[in-house]
């Protein structure tokens, strides 16, 4: 696994932190009416992804760095739904709802990864 000084150099984060930064975007359309609902759950869903990559990050055993990204996994699931919905209910463009679906894509994947990479690894700290 690639060596990192801290969870800015992680791959990963920086894919999920430029998520983040799409669905802020994204929901600048979103009606005022939303925004203690949708546009509320969606950021902040989107905002926990990258929040556990760094939190786990820190985490000294596999178990506790586990737990975390299993947490921003859940947080993608749940933004993949909101991508839906906000296409659906007419508050994103279709050129929005695309670039959203790719950037999940991407995140989950690199996401995977990087958990498949901490259940092969042996040491137990992601710094070393």
């Amino acid at each position: 696994m690639e060596s990192s000084k801290n969870f800015f150099d992680l791959f990963v984060w920086k894919k999920a932190h430029e998520f983040v930064l799409c669905v802020y975007k994204s929901c600048n359309s979103f009606p005022d009416f939303e925004q203690f609902g949708l546009r509320s759950q969606f950021t902040r869903a989107a905002v926990s992804i990258a929040a556990n990559i760094a939190e786990g990050y820190k985490r000294l055993s596999k178990k506790d760095k586990l737990h975390f990204f299993n947490i921003s996994q859940g947080s993608l699931e749940e933004c993949k739904y909101y991508i839906l919905l906000s296409r659906d209910l007419e508050y994103i463009s279709n050129e929005d709802y695309a670039q959203l679906c790719s950037l999940a894509k991407e995140t989950s994947k690199l996401l995977l990864l990087y958990i498949q990479g901490i259940q092969g690894n042996n040491c137990t700290d992601s710094q070393d």
